[in-house]
């Protein structure tokens, strides 16, 4: 697949994934692995490459982050006599160690209001000191 004028590119259009979501993004596929953009795909590419230099270590995709857990509410819907409400996790697009700092990066073309929210509650636990990490946007 080409990007613009004469510049080859190993990212692949998902053949489940023609068109365009809602949001813009095309899925690609690099290499047998399913990326939700070619944003990711292409920083995915540049991690693996510093992986490989040693500059960063321990390079991991969609890694969750539980940002509250499950609980159970009374209710009188259920036989059981309560209700459980789901926990609400973050999945990181890429997490790595760079100079002994753990990062935790996502990589976003446009931000959804759910996303604002997910990144603000995992801030908050970066900055309580939950999660010993820097958060970083691309």
């Amino acid at each position: 697949m080409r990007i613009g004028r004469n510049i080859k590119t190993p990212f692949k259009r998902s053949k489940t994934a023609q068109n365009h979501s809602k949001y813009n993004n095309e899925k690609v596929v690099v290499k047998g692995v399913k990326y939700d953009s070619r944003k990711e795909a292409k920083r995915a590419f540049d991690l693996e490459i510093k992986q490989r230099k040693g500059e960063v270590s321990e390079l991991k995709r969609q890694v969750k982050f539980v940002l509250q857990e499950s609980f159970k509410i009374p209710s009188k819907k259920t036989k059981q006599g309560f209700e459980t409400i789901k926990e609400i996790a973050y999945i990181a697009d890429f997490t790595y160690f760079m100079g002994g700092q753990f990062y935790i990066e996502d990589v976003k073309g446009y931000k959804t209001p759910e996303y604002k929210i997910k990144a603000k509650m995992l801030r908050k636990k970066i900055a309580g000191g939950e999660i010993d990490a820097v958060f970083v946007e691309s």
